[in-house]
């Protein structure tokens, strides 16, 4: 385990339009502070950093959050923090990193990580990560980190295990096979998965080596993948801004689920090589203002289910429970109301209610539509 070169890439060129009014284009979620002093993206570097030096990092992020996620984070260097001319979704920016590092460090294992996502136990990962690493490098084998599902959540993807991979006495953990991947099911399918109980929440974080992830992406992205060779190839020299701006467009928009994983797991369990490892680390997706809430309630002692969250100057509190309220400097007072969110901005005022967190991304696309630039 000792002597495995271990890249992460980060991937943070969301925009993360489900936390509007805070989340903005220049200043998304991955960039904020929303659990605790430092930003979701400064916690991912912060909780990798035992298994890899600064230097061997990589940021795939937006033109827009570039000099941001520079300022935020120092030791990485500033040609390992790219900017994509368009977001193509995670495919694209997870095999421009595989292109890469193969001509770096074919050898080396890539770990594929969102930037925006709470763990709870970041000792707790990092021996998933390692016994993941040594898995994913001793063969083509593609690793992902399944979650114990906890409720039948429809917000979430999920993987579906098949029989367990024997492993010699040096590699503790259940290594299971994966058959397929369900995206975002619907509730009656989720109660379904979780009663059959060998279905995992995907937890967005990939392991393989880089010269598996390349030939992955020739595989099941032909028309995509001579594009990223090419800006790969020009890497380091004169002429790599302009293929990048010119190449990376023509790249499929499509996720790494859809584009990669699905197709090979299409083969059948015992024709693939996809592997889950079924851990518990404390994680949460921070997927809105509803999960954020949950996360403060689970997370803080003097917290308990139905308490408010309040976020203010000072508060006052009247037969009022479940609320999160965001209004710093204010004096926030709730009289008879449960289960809101409330969150002010300079510019904007968000209410809502926790059972409809998720359509705040709806509400971010009609202000788009509606060329609402100021408060985007």
């Amino acid at each position: 385990m000792h002597n495995l070169d271990i890249r992460p890439i980060i991937l943070a060129g969301g925009s993360g339009t489900r936390f509007w009014p805070r989340s903005r284009r220049k200043q998304p979620k991955q960039v904020l502070a929303l659990d605790g002093e430092r930003s979701m993206i400064q916690q991912t570097v912060d909780r990798l950093l035992p298994l890899a030096s600064i230097d061997r990092f990589w940021v795939i992020t937006s033109s827009e959050l570039q000099t941001t996620i520079v300022e935020q984070i120092h030791g990485i260097p500033f040609a390992q923090i790219l900017a994509e001319p368009e977001a193509r979704n995670t495919a694209p920016a997870a095999g421009l990193a595989a292109f890469l590092l193969e001509r770096i460090a074919p050898e080396s294992i890539l770990g594929i990580f969102p930037s925006d996502h709470v763990i709870g136990n970041p000792a707790r990962l990092r021996v998933a990560l390692q016994q993941g690493c040594q898995l994913a490098a001793e063969a083509e084998n593609i690793v992902v980190l399944g979650i114990q599902p906890t409720r039948p959540e429809t917000g979430y993807g999920y993987i579906e295990t098949g029989d367990r991979v024997a492993r010699g006495a040096d590699s503790p953990g259940t290594v299971l096979r994966v058959r397929r991947f369900t995206e975002k099911p619907n509730r009656a399918r989720a109660e379904e998965f979780i009663l059959a109980g060998t279905y995992f929440w995907n937890s967005g974080i990939f392991l393989w080596s880089a010269r598996t992830l390349a030939n992955a992406v020739r595989e099941h992205l032909p028309e995509t993948a001579p594009y990223l060779e090419e800006i790969a190839a020009s890497f380091g020299t004169e002429d790599f801004t302009r293929r990048f701006a010119a190449l990376y467009p023509k790249c499929e928009n499509i996720s790494v689920d859809y584009a990669l994983l699905e197709p090979r797991s299409a083969k059948g369990e015992h024709h693939s090589n996809i592997y889950c490892l079924p851990t518990d680390f404390g994680w949460n997706d921070l997927g809105s203002w509803s999960a954020l809430y949950e996360h403060r309630i689970s997370t803080a002692q003097h917290l308990c289910e139905g308490a408010n969250v309040v976020e203010a100057g000072a508060e006052s509190l009247l037969d009022a429970t479940g609320n999160y309220v965001y209004a710093p400097g204010k004096h926030v007072a709730l009289v008879g109301v449960e289960n809101l969110v409330v969150v002010e901005t300079d510019d904007a005022l968000l209410v809502t209610t926790r059972n409809c967190c998720q359509d705040v991304g709806k509400l971010v696309k009609q202000l788009q539509q509606k060329k609402q630039d100021q408060i985007l």
